[in-house]
């Protein structure tokens, strides 16, 4: 309980990094003896108790700290009991006007609600008697908290909820259960669309319950939950139900597996700890395991996996074993094959791929790309990159470091200054190495930097750069009037231009074609338009060469294809500036569902080795996908 007393109050909105320490102490203290916890947050009802009359500031820090702390673990514990008037106490402080309203609603309508009530479960127990359903039936209360939440999450109003009429159904065994949703059914028409069976998937928290919704008399909606005993209990008292398991190892035998199986995440938590690099990582775990809506997915073999919404195939991989992780080449979902950024559904069935080799990506660490969402999956390729050679983390550290600067203008010496302080390092080895294994997170110390030096931001300089190539719309110059020459066979130098659909360039291998009254016109060997002339007139096509003293510019368009990041088209203007190749227009689209960006760039090219070196150099450019010519015609 010394650890838990500890425990200090947060003053803002959310779990604050302050408090991961505090957390992780809690935590602990849980698994050596899970009252002490249960006993914390009796602790803080009685709080918040105590302060309904105390000044508007004490009241709404105590209902902060439950509302971020306190009753998601009561949730996450399966506590409801403490969960709900917890939730209540924080939502009364924290909107006292939403509050009053839904209870002035409930209050004037109380008792013609109840008399509703009274006679739906009077023909409930009526019929269930008739069956030979042996259960209790009775009216449940709302929680005012829930209404609101439903509210919000559904967009309705008060009048429009199912579950403000509710009644509750406690059989003593799993068949009378279901046998008691027949009798429900047989005589109430149901909704689909509201029916939910957590006995058959119960939630993370290890709730258990049959959910339905009927049309009862008069067509009002009445929200009907149907359970066993021991299933309320464990709702209502979620862990503490376990309690009289502890006494004896013959009842331990039969109930301490319910509460090994509730607290079998907080063990896992406790291990990812020591993975971990820093608090920052353990406050958003603690964050995806408590407070995160689940996923649930599948094995091939069929096993159940509960991951945080919005998981990723890697996710999924580093779930099952770091070594999968790390040797994670793909993932099939149904037999198909799916990109390592796709979101896992529920009830999606993963295959991972995998090579003999452990080889994980740095790319997976950039939270822009989306590989990997969970600070579990990112905790252990951290911790896979930090046991590699050092030397080689501080080479890799330096080549990123290097690249960063040269596009901040920034010099290593007066970088250090700033960064050395920053992350605790007393040499340059350290922050480098640092760097080449993952542990500074890029993006932050980029933006630390510009901060430092009031330089413009990624997103800043990507605006400046499109701002610039679009006030170049000078189109190009005709090339049939430069000085250089292109060499026909049997005619000599006669007057010719360059094909439009194709723009050959110097370096191409090329045709001509004679035209009518424009002389020549000079395609690419390979071009679609050329082999639909040649079918049409094939004796117009005569053999053509580049002359040696060629030497005038030819515009063509080079598209990309890449990850859309912010400093995506700093960094490609930049190879182009550095190639001093000239850009006459730009013309870019971004793919919002998919992180797309593709852009296409007219650009002047003197011969196909310039041309050559610019896509390598743009293909190398970290979240380019693709750089490449596009054929005409």
């Amino acid at each position: 309980m010394a650890a838990i007393r500890q425990l200090k109050a947060t003053h803002t909105d959310s779990v604050s990094s302050e408090q991961v320490d505090n957390i992780r102490r809690m935590l602990l203290a849980m698994v050596d003896d899970f009252r002490c916890v249960v006993i914390k947050i009796a602790e803080r009802i009685a709080h918040l108790r105590e302060v309904k009359d105390a000044p508007e500031d004490e009241r709404v820090l105590a209902a902060k700290e439950c509302t971020n702390i306190y009753a998601p673990l009561a949730n996450r514990l399966g506590i409801g009991q403490l969960k709900w008037e917890l939730e209540d106490y924080c939502f009364r402080y924290l909107h006292p006007a939403e509050y009053k309203r839904i209870a002035k609603l409930l209050h004037e309508r109380r008792i013609d609600r109840e008399h509703y009530i009274d006679e739906f479960v009077s023909h409930l127990r009526t019929e269930m008697k008739t069956e030979g359903v042996k259960a209790e039936v009775y009216g449940r209360p709302k929680h005012i908290y829930s209404i609101w939440r439903k509210m919000q999450k559904k967009h309705l109003a008060f009048d429009e909820l199912f579950d403000v009429r509710a009644v509750r159904i406690v059989a003593e065994r799993l068949q009378d259960c279901y046998a008691a949703l027949g009798i429900v059914h047989t005589h109430y028409r149901h909704l689909p669309d509201e029916f939910d069976d957590y006995v058959a998937n119960p939630k993370p928290n290890g709730y258990q319950s049959i959910h339905t919704v009927v049309l009862g008399p008069g067509g009002k909606t009445i929200e009907i939950q149907i359970r066993t005993r021991q299933m309320h209990e464990d709702a209502e008292l979620g862990v503490a139900a376990h309690w009289k398991y502890k006494e004896g190892a013959s009842a331990a035998a039969s109930g301490g597996r319910g509460y090994e199986d509730r607290i079998a995440w907080l063990r896992k938590l406790i291990a990812w700890q020591e993975e971990m690099a820093d608090s920052g990582e353990m406050l958003d775990e603690v964050r995806s395991q408590v407070f995160d809506d689940r996923v649930y997915v599948f094995t091939p073999k069929g096993d159940v996996v509960d991951l945080p919404s919005g998981s990723t195939p890697l996710d999924f991989a580093y779930h099952i074993h770091s070594d999968v992780g790390h040797r994670c080449i793909g993932a099939k979902i149904g037999g198909r094959i799916v990109p390592f950024t796709y979101q896992l559904q529920m009830g999606d069935q993963i295959e991972i791929i995998t090579q003999k080799q452990p080889n994980p990506s740095r790319d997976w660490l950039n939270p822009n790309l989306g590989y990997v969402t969970t600070s579990r999956g990112r905790s252990k390729i951290h911790a896979w990159f930090r046991k590699q050679d050092r030397d080689k983390n501080i080479l890799a550290g330096r080549q990123i470091l290097d690249d960063e600067l040269e596009h901040l203008g920034i010099s290593l010496k007066d970088a250090e200054k700033h960064l050395l302080p920053r992350y605790n390092f007393n040499e340059q080895d350290e922050l480098l190495a640092a760097i080449g294994g993952g542990d500074i997170r890029l993006n932050q110390m980029v933006n630390f930097l510009q901060a430092q030096f009031n330089k413009p931001s990624a997103a800043e300089q990507d605006a400046a750069a499109l701002k610039q190539l679009q006030q170049k719309t000078h189109a190009p110059q005709n090339r049939s009037k430069d000085n250089g020459r292109v060499v026909v066979e049997g005619v000599g130098n006669l007057m010719h231009h360059i094909a439009r659909c194709c723009q050959p360039i110097p370096g191409d291998e090329i045709v001509g074609f004679i035209t009518q009254g424009r002389g020549i016109s000079v395609h690419r060997a390979d071009c679609d338009q050329l082999a639909e002339l040649q079918s049409h007139a094939p004796e117009r096509i005569v053999d053509a060469v580049w002359g040696e003293s060629y030497s005038a510019g030819y515009s063509l368009v080079v598209r990309v294809q890449a990850n859309d990041r912010s400093g995506l088209l700093r960094d490609i203007t930049t190879i182009l500036a550095n190639e001093k190749v000239n850009v006459l227009g730009v013309a870019s689209r971004s793919d919002t569902k998919q992180q797309m960006a593709t852009i296409d760039m007219t650009i002047e090219i003197y011969n196909l080795q310039v041309l050559g070196r610019v896509l390598a150099k743009l293909n190398q450019v970290p979240d380019v996908i693709d750089a490449r010519r596009l054929h005409g015609g």
